[in-house]
């Protein structure tokens, strides 16, 4: 569970310190770049959050 708090607080910190040079963009892209960002950070946690429901690897 740490694990998981620590790789959403670390993706969240990664976006948000992009978001000065995000802020200069169009507001469509940042839509799509926050939609894709938003959706993309499950992808590591899908093996951590498989392993944690049946318990093996």
């Amino acid at each position: 569970m740490l694990l998981i708090l620590a790789i959403i607080a670390a993706w969240a910190i990664l976006i948000t310190s992009l978001s000065a040079t995000v802020g200069r963009w169009h507001w469509t892209l940042q839509l799509v770049f926050y939609l894709v960002t938003g959706i993309v950070w499950i992808t590591p946690m899908k093996p951590l959050l498989r392993w944690m429901e049946g318990g093996r690897r």
